[in-house]
């Protein structure tokens, strides 16, 4: 896989819920974190005392983090609704030469930051509500 330029990697938004995605704002930085907890199922009996783990078992969950500019005050507020309300929303990932992640997601943190001769910009965090789909490109 060559290299990919990291604007390509866009976070979109179904604000209404009509299965309409929308990117959200001028992201400058993003990432996408994978996470899968095991458990331990290491008995006595284990071999050699190795940690055996349950296959199939634990909690998965996927966060998304984001940092940019609103491009528009309509942006803004799309995000400041979603994360006061404190909904649950439809998101999409698309990662570059990879695939596309979409599923629920709830913002947990939304932080503003401001020079004096500057923009505002914004920091985001999503937390995955629910089952991912992932559709390869």
């Amino acid at each position: 896989m060559a290299a990919q330029k990291g604007k390509d990697l866009l976070i979109k938004l179904d604000a209404a819920g009509s299965g309409s995605f929308v990117t959200v704002a001028g992201l400058r930085a993003r990432s996408v974190s994978f996470n899968a907890r095991s458990v331990d199922v290491t008995n006595a009996e284990s071999s050699g005392q190795w940690r055996e783990l349950l296959a199939g078992a634990g909690m998965r969950m996927a966060s998304i983090a984001g940092r940019g500019i609103f491009r528009d005050s309509a942006s803004d507020a799309d995000m400041r609704q979603v994360f006061f309300d404190a909904a649950i929303k439809n998101w999409q990932v698309i990662i570059p030469d990879f695939g596309t992640v979409a599923g629920a997601f709830q913002i947990t943190a939304l932080e503003y930051a401001g020079e004096h001769d500057g923009e505002v910009t914004f920091d985001l965090a999503l937390e995955s509500a629910g089952a991912l789909t992932f559709t390869a490109m």
